[in-house]
């Protein structure tokens, strides 16, 4: 049986950046991946944006690891060269009575550690956004967009530069908690066992599923999955806008939002669409929705200028119509078997926050050994 310090289990964003901090700690790292590629789920089917932290719950985990990791994600984006820009973020108010939700935003906020939004009339909003109705805005000028792919190839980089190694179509598909380690059985076209004294499942939608095929954790400690997925549709011809969009948030979700690519290509979304299996394909037929919603900021939206573009996946932990719930990292300290850190529902903002999400990861493990 092959044995190894610390497996990583998902070569996504996040398992990548958890990969980068244990290999620079000096840990022995092999990365496994049933994908014929790193990143080809929920990690490249996304919005790239770089988030602030206004929404999420004081004190939360979404709230305390976005608002560090973007600040952490923008220093790496420079020191290793990868792509971005700063296209900042307007939460608009299409409604005078939607003015007061733009004021407890600003305080929510605050509260979060994001102190740098500015609030914008409706002059200042159209001084900035010609096309937008709107009665007022928040103008968060930290949010930005990456290039996700970059960024995941430059965390691999560095990790590989520390000795950890990528292995592609390794699903894992099941462990046993054994006495110094955990035992994992890797499929693929050369089934083997690994033995690890460390593993973090960091599986993305798979995660709960690798869980529940854990001997030897407490199945209290795995949530059920349920998966949202969210479709994307590009606008045909030159984008109206220069920065990213939000409708003030309602209590279904953020809405059907505006985001630019790099190239500064817009596109809409995401919607959320509950669903049991995971497929990629966008229906046309929810554009008539997107229309709909995204009138009532941009009246100038012509018929037929939606195109499906691409959709995700989001990991969630609660079901259709449930109260959001936060990140799940569980260590030792949490579960009580050694070497094992656990993620579920690393959702948005996952990849803002995933160079701190690894710094959460790598201390849980330390403690341990250091305790």
């Amino acid at each position: 049986m092959e044995s190894v310090e610390t497996v990583v289990v998902g070569a996504g964003v996040v398992g990548l950046a958890i990969a980068r901090a244990l290999a620079l700690s000096g840990r022995e790292v092999i990365v496994l991946e049933a994908a014929e590629a790193f990143g080809t789920a929920t990690s490249s089917r996304n919005s790239e944006v770089i988030h602030a932290g206004i929404y999420y719950p004081t004190g939360s985990l979404k709230a305390r690891l976005c608002v560090a990791g973007k600040w952490m994600l923008y220093e790496f984006c420079v020191s290793h060269g990868v792509d971005f820009t700063r296209f900042g973020k307007l939460i608009v108010a299409t409604e005078q009575s939607e003015l007061e939700i733009l004021d407890g935003l600003k305080a929510k906020a605050a509260e979060n550690g994001v102190e740098d939004l500015i609030r914008l009339d409706a002059a200042e909003v159209a001084a900035r956004e010609p096309e937008l109705r709107a009665a007022g805005a928040l103008l968060s000028p930290s949010t930005g967009v990456v290039d996700s792919h970059g960024l995941m190839t430059a965390y691999l980089g560095d990790a590989e530069a520390a000795g950890a190694m990528l292995a592609l179509h390794a699903p894992v598909e099941s462990g046993e908690v054994r006495n110094s380690g955990i035992a994992l059985q890797v499929g693929g076209e050369m089934p083997m066992t690994l033995y690890a004294r460390e593993v973090i499942n960091a599986a993305g939608l798979g995660a709960p599923v690798l869980g529940k095929a854990m001997a030897g954790l407490d199945p209290e400690h795995v949530p059920e999955r349920y998966m949202a997925k969210g479709n994307y549709y590009t606008l045909s011809g030159r984008s109206p806008f220069s920065s990213l969009i939000y409708p003030v948030p309602m209590k279904a979700g953020l809405g059907v939002h505006v985001t630019l690519d790099l190239g500064g290509q817009c596109r809409f979304g995401p919607d959320v669409e509950w669903v049991d299996e995971i497929d990629y394909e966008v229906d046309p037929a929810r554009a008539d929705v997107f229309y709909e919603a995204v009138r009532r900021y941009w009246p100038g939206l012509q018929d037929g200028a939606l195109q499906p573009g691409y959709s995700g996946i989001r990991p969630k932990l609660q079901l259709p119509g449930g109260a959001a719930t936060d990140f799940m990292i569980e260590g030792p300290g949490d579960h009580g078997v050694p070497g094992l850190v656990n993620l579920f529902g690393i959702e948005s903002p996952g990849l803002t926050s995933s160079l701190a999400i690894a710094e959460v990861v790598r201390r849980k493990l330390d403690d341990v050994v250091t305790s």
